[in-house]
């Protein structure tokens, strides 16, 4: 570990002293280079991978996820035909990143922080997204999940699961993948999951989210999708416009330990959400997703009883492919505003076809 802290090379948490939150700064990462929107009309993987039968066509070769492709810091990409991972070449977090000297000031706080990023591609063609890819391709990405769950939970407090999807999302590369960051610490959303599902907790000796679960499938207001082990449905507090959530109707706290009949049933739901979101304005639908679910590292000898694990969605499009919900003025300054109710937003999901 360098002996020497940075602040403007090394990863390290600042602490907002008006909210008690703390903002993770990555300035090292201004150096990635970036496949991502530049304001300018260009086809998509997709459409390009589409042409050549899902093969990468002349305009795709400098794709750094591809099979075969030389990324930008060298290393070659093996031929995968399934599943590939692979540490992020331009990490927002490192593993040996030092920490920076404490301030002895209230309002100036800093913390070290201290982790790591992979990349999961999800299948070799760009054009062939979650939503498109078969059960066993899908199952294939869940066992990855789980895979890297247990290996950096066991170093990492918090391993983060998530994908963003469509270029209106930042995302930097069209080719379908998902990204993990692992960290040393809780960040600020789970921070505040973890408060309020542990008072719940302590007060009904349940689990805040098997409650609302079970609530809202006695409602049938807000539910999109249901099978055997798992439910979507779109939430109370929803804030963006067709936002929803997965949850398993088990008391589960982390992805690993699903049973091998709930990674299949999962499959099977999820890729029927994401038809569903494909078929809402006919688009290759943008959205960011990720998995919450009971902290790990020192966490894993603790009773966490009080989490139940969960994905969410965070799409961004309200009235078509091209009219989308920006989180601006009045969102930014004060506080979250919805024009569409969620049970409409779940009643139009709902009424889509999944296959």
């Amino acid at each position: 570990m360098p002996d020497s802290f940075e602040p403007t090379e090394h990863p390290h948490r600042r602490y907002n002293c008006l909210t008690g939150e703390w903002v993770l700064v990555s300035p090292h990462r201004m150096k990635r280079p970036w496949q991502g929107k530049v304001n300018t009309a260009s086809d998509s993987a997709e459409k390009k991978d589409e042409a050549q039968n899902g093969q990468p066509d002349a305009g795709q070769l400098d794709n750094p996820l591809r099979p075969g492709a030389r990324r930008p810091n060298g290393t070659v990409n093996p031929d995968y035909t399934s599943t590939f991972v692979f540490t992020n070449d331009f990490p927002a977090l490192m593993p040996d990143s030092p920490s920076p000297k404490d301030s002895g000031s209230e309002l100036f706080q800093m913390q070290g922080a201290q982790g790591t990023c992979r990349v999961v591609c999800f299948h070799p063609s760009s054009s062939v997204t979650l939503a498109k890819m078969t059960l066993g391709e899908i199952k294939g990405v869940v066992t990855v999940w789980i895979e890297q769950m247990l290996e950096l939970g066991k170093q990492y407090t918090w391993v983060q699961i998530f994908e963003n999807r469509g270029d209106i999302m930042g995302c930097s590369n069209p080719h379908p993948h998902c990204q993990i960051w692992a960290t040393s610490h809780v960040p600020n959303e789970p921070s505040k999951k973890e408060h309020q599902q542990k008072v719940y907790f302590q007060k009904h000796n349940k689990p805040l989210l098997l409650d609302y679960l079970s609530d809202e499938l006695k409602k049938q207001e807000r539910i999109v999708l249901e099978n055997e082990l798992w439910v979507v449905l779109v939430p109370f507090w929803a804030l963006w416009p067709y936002e929803t959530m997965l949850i398993p109707k088990r008391h589960v706290q982390r992805l690993q330990d699903l049973t091998e009949k709930e990674q299949e049933a999962l499959c099977v739901i999820m890729k029927g959400l994401l038809v569903k979101y494909d078929h809402l304005f006919d688009v290759s639908f943008p959205y960011s997703m990720g998995w919450h679910g009971a902290p790990t590292g020192e966490f894993l000898d603790t009773d966490t009883q009080h989490w139940q694990l969960h994905a969410v969605y965070y799409p961004p499009l309200l009235r078509s492919a091209t009219v989308q919900k920006f989180m601006v003025g009045y969102e930014l300054l004060a506080g979250p505003q919805r024009d569409l109710t969620p049970e409409q937003a779940a009643q139009t999901l709902r009424n889509l076809p999944s296959v």
